[in-house]
């Protein structure tokens, strides 16, 4: 056995061993899956990555916990799935094709042609696609990758066809036009979620696609209308951030109640550029209070003024193509890009006399996460699912308990979003993904007229375009040859198939084993961020496609930032791989990273400061045991983690004190060591042993109630302060003596604890640090030749085997461990490191003598690993108090002692500086809190941060005091 842990060394090849062995696969020591298992059966799909994607520490967050769910359950005896997939992603991927293509060929994907271009992104996939199972592998993932699936494969392009057909036939998917958010580099609509929100305080230039030139934006424009028929030149005053998009204005809107424009009723203004009359309308929408409390409306191009214009019939004329060029407009605006157009309107204003000002305003701009375009809401005719009856049906499972959301809080977001559900635009105009199965009508008779594109009666779905034929030729009563269909050029969102994956995968709408016994499933592990995006879409589409729930439990993990709480950014440099936390990196390699990604130069700059900062010597080598561990404990922190890589470090040494720990008990144990045949202890053993199996079943039992609560934190609690602060920092000393004594009976009866530690302590641990508790648990030996091969399937222990639960030793062993702490704090307090100073202590004794006794043997162990000190024991009978309240009390009798060894005199000199300091700090942070308008104008986590700092200041104030006190008894 090596001498130290090296995780390198320990991960290399476990995972292809367990894959290799079938142990993550269901069918697993079973004839098959559907065979009856009275332990019940647990399934969990994950969420489907992208293709092109690359692991991020959100994707090893929610690995981790998910792996250590699944390997619970496993471990637990149940038949158990964990299935693995990935997205096809559509914008995502045909992106770093298209750039692929550009940059090795010079061809744009229209140059290429739609079936080449197709050819070139499935020939991407299969070289490039899976490499985000290896990643998946390196964190240990327990998949059956054996039931692998891609969005895009037959199986779950079959699934997708199916459901669009069922529901454009019932009515819930229909064609409309509408403003959809538009990306004119991708000529795209997008979805929200790849909407990112960039806020401005003010004035900004910004960099934006096909501009030489950097945008403003976060400037608020105001220019004037004049009013018509007005003989004093009367004029209205409106205001906007879109200079731009005044030429598509056909209206001017006022609050019914402001008497600033009761006179305008029933008038118009006239628009300076565009031969129309603008009506000056009257709407409860208006903020008479903003501005001059007039506001110019453009239904085409944006969403409040688009239902403004549907309440008063208003026309939305389009100004925008589909790559921002305008159309629509007179000379010399007509076929401008926007932003350019932005200037020649506002140049324009000025010459005709109607601009009236700029202001700084504060703003969100709306920004295309692909392609960093400013996204433009445009009217597109599309592809709509109804939500409203599906979103009631999924608000009233969990109303009703048939669907549970953890954490709790989440349940009231979930409403929030069902009761002000949108119909969702299914819509993307991209080649790659599921090409929408639908297809435009043309009928050759006279007698039916011409369709035009927002009809839906023109529009026909189908399973194959023969059955869309058939349906178009009953539809409008002619014979099949009189119908041409065109099938839509679009694809599904990818969300849509995303929302199919939980019976997609198991083979709907066709029936299968697995679909009949893994449909619904057991949990949905996911981030809170994509509870509407994805988790919504699940339950809405399964309880309309299938009729039942596709889940029973929602867990829903923090989203991780970064140690000063930052949203992950490129930008700001805190973007960790998390391979690079496994294996470690240079803060060189750091740097490296950002000159291969996609930055601006400037940003590159302020990357590397931000990865200077946090990173000054690089990221050490932690391991996957340890990411996987520091991740899980996290949890604890509500809705985001602030991970500190030196705290993964942290549990990295963890491991190698496990590796210790079994190196020195594996010596312990020697090598004719047999173990017995059951866990449950030969006779009553000694106190320590006791003690150390009681401590242990208390381990068992937080650890099965953490994992069944989703308490992760609480879980790895429990499993480190077993092995690290009672297994290691305890028992193994006091094995010592054991070991090395004649009692061969007693040193056979701790050689058998011990290894029920090892074993059932392995075993806990094993859900999350599957690598390194697989390798020490190997060189363990076995109790049965019928011991399963591999930790992973061995069975995973439960209260009802570990029934050792013992109040008495606890409690007696507790005098002994206070006695230790006690000399060991005092030792400490003044500075006694260097000196063997007598130590008296005065313990109670228990009434009961077994009890005494025990306790007074233990006591002696126990400080016979003390660091240098001469002990005597004086054994006192105080039954009128506890002994854990005197313990501490009477070994503070220690200082009397002390005598000739310290210099009271020059201690107190150290005490008062001490407390000088302590007393200085104590009374900043009390003016720092009693300050006027702190508990307004300071964060929370800033003002909980300064009340910790101020009670430990104060704690640390009265133990010098009490130091000084005792100091003064001496002089």
């Amino acid at each position: 056995m090596p001498d130290s842990y090296s995780p390198q060394y320990v991960e290399a090849a476990w995972y292809p061993w367990w894959e290799q062995q079938g142990f993550f696969r269901p069918e697993y020591g079973r004839s098959s899956v559907s065979a009856p298992n009275p332990r019940g059966i647990f399934m969990m799909c994950i969420p489907p990555p992208n293709v092109t994607g690359s692991l991020h520490l959100g994707h090893a967050l929610t690995n981790a916990i998910q792996d250590s769910l699944t390997r619970w359950h496993r471990m637990r005896g149940e038949t158990t799935l964990w299935n693995p997939g990935c997205d096809h992603a559509g914008i995502a991927t045909q992106v770093v094709v298209e750039k692929k293509l550009w940059r090795e060929q010079g061809l744009s994907r229209h140059q290429l042609g739609r079936e080449a271009f197709l050819r070139e992104v499935w020939k991407w996939k299969e070289e490039k696609g899976d490499r985000i199972y290896h990643q998946l592998k390196k964190l240990g993932s327990s998949l059956d990758w054996n039931r692998a699936c891609f969005t895009m494969d037959p199986k779950l392009s079959a699934a997708v066809t199916e459901a669009f057909v069922q529901l454009h036939e019932e009515g819930v998917i229909y064609r409309s036009t509408r403003l959809v958010n538009w990306s004119c580099t991708l000529n795209s609509a997008i979805s929200d979620i790849e909407v990112d929100k960039k806020e401005l305080t003010g004035r900004t230039l910004l960099s934006v696609p096909g501009y030489k030139e950097k945008v403003e934006f976060g400037v608020l424009v105001s220019f004037a209308y004049k009013v018509q028929g007005s003989d004093s030149d009367e004029e209205v005053l409106v205001a906007t951030t879109r200079i731009e998009t005044m030429l598509g204005d056909v209206a001017v809107a006022v609050h019914p109640k402001d008497p600033r424009y009761q006179h305008l009723k029933g008038k118009s203004v006239t628009h300076p550029f565009v031969p129309r009359s603008l009506p000056v309308i009257f709407d409860d929408f208006v903020d008479m209070e903003f501005g001059t409390g007039a506001v110019k409306i453009t239904p085409a191009h944006d969403q409040n003024d688009y239902e403004v214009g549907q309440r008063h019939g208003l026309e939305a004329i389009s100004i925008m193509d589909a790559q921002g060029a305008l159309v629509n407009v007179p000379p010399p605006f007509l076929g401008l890009p926007r932003f350019e157009a932005r200037k020649a309107v506002l140049a324009a204003l000025k010459e005709r006399g109607l601009f009236r000002g700029t202001e700084d305003n504060p703003m969100v701009v709306p920004l295309c996460n692909r392609s960093k375009d400013v996204v433009e809401p445009l009217l597109r005719p599309q592809w709509y699912v109804r939500c409203g009856e599906m979103a009631q049906a999924a608000s009233a499972a969990v109303t009703r308990g048939d669907l549970r959301i953890l954490p709790e809080a989440h349940q009231r977001t979930w409403h929030a979003w069902m009761d002000n559900i949108r119909d969702w635009c299914i819509s993307r105009q991209l080649w790659w993904g599921h090409r929408i199965p639908a297809y435009f009508v043309t009928v050759s008779d006279p007698a039916v007229p011409p369709g035009e594109d927002p009809d839906g009666r023109y529009w026909v779905s189908g399973r194959t375009k023969a059955e869309a034929l058939e349906k178009a030729a009953e539809e409008f009563g002619v014979s099949p040859d009189k119908i041409s269909l065109q099938q839509d050029e679009d694809v599904l969102d990818t969300w849509f198939s995303s929302g199919l994956f939980p019976f997609s995968i198991l083979g709907w709408p066709n029936q299968s084993e697995d679909l009949s016994v893994f449909y619904p499933g057991t949990l949905l592990e996911t981030g809170h961020d994509i509870l509407f995006f994805w988790v919504a879409r699940m339950v809405m589409l399964g309880l309309k496609l299938t009729g039942r729930l596709p889940f029973r439990e929602v867990y829903l993990h923090a989203i991780v930032r970064d140690a000063h709480g930052r949203k992950m950014s490129k930008s700001l440099g805190n973007v960790i791989d998390p391979l690079d936390v496994i294996h470690g990196v240079s803060l060189q390699g750091l740097h490296d990273q950002l000159l291969n990604s996609n930055l601006d130069p400037s940003e590159v700059e302020k990357a590397k400061e931000g990865q200077k900062a946090d990173f000054p010597a690089g990221i050490p080598e932690c391991g996957t045991d340890a990411l996987r561990f520091g991740l899980c404990a996290y949890t604890s922190q509500g809705r985001d983690i602030n991970l500190d890589v030196n705290r993964i470090l942290g549990y990295r040494h963890f491991c190698n004190k496990l590796w210790n720990a079994t190196k020195f008990a594996l010596r312990g144990l020697g090598k004719d060591f047999v173990p017995s045949p059951t866990s449950e202890p030969g006779g009553r053993g000694s106190l320590v042993d006791r003690w150390i199996r009681s401590r242990l079943t208390e381990a068992v039992r937080l650890s099965n109630q953490g994992f069944q609560a989703y308490d992760f934190p609480a879980v790895t609690t429990a499993q480190y302060s077993f092995w690290l602060y009672e297994l290691c920092d305890v028992y193994l000393e006091c094995l010592k003596p054991v070991l090395s004594g004649v009692d061969q009976v007693a040193a056979e009866h701790a050689r058998q604890t011990l290894y029920t530690c090892l074993d059932v302590g392995l075993r806990l641990l094993s859900p999350f640090m599957p690598f390194v508790t697989e390798e020490l648990f190997q060189r363990l030996p076995r109790r049965t030749p019928q011991a399963p091969p591999s930790l992973c399937v061995t069975s995973y222990p439960e209260p009802s085997e570990c029934s050792w639960k013992d109040p008495e030793a606890e409690g007696a062993f507790e005098l002994a461990l206070s006695i230790t702490r006690a000399v060991r704090s005092l030792r400490a307090d003044y500075n006694l490191t260097r000196i063997r100073p007598d130590c008296e202590p005065q313990a109670p004794v228990s009434p009961v003598p077994s009890a005494h006794s025990g306790t007074r043997v233990q006591c002696g162990c126990l400080v016979s690993f003390l660091p240098p000190t001469q002990v005597s024991w004086k054994w006192l009978m105080r039954p009128q108090a506890p002994w854990h309240q005197q313990c501490r009390a009477m070994c503070r009798r220690w200082p009397a002692r002390l005598q000739g060894l310290v210099d009271p005199a020059r201690e107190l000199g150290k005490l008062q500086a001490k407390r000088s300091e302590a007393q200085r700090q104590a009374q900043r942070l009390r003016e720092r809190r009693a300050a006027s308008g702190y508990a307004v104008k300071v964060p929370l986590k800033v003002q909980e941060a300064d009340e910790a700092k101020l009670q430990q200041t104060e704690a640390e104030l009265r133990k010098v005091d009490e130091a000084i006190s005792l100091f003064q008894k001496m002089l």
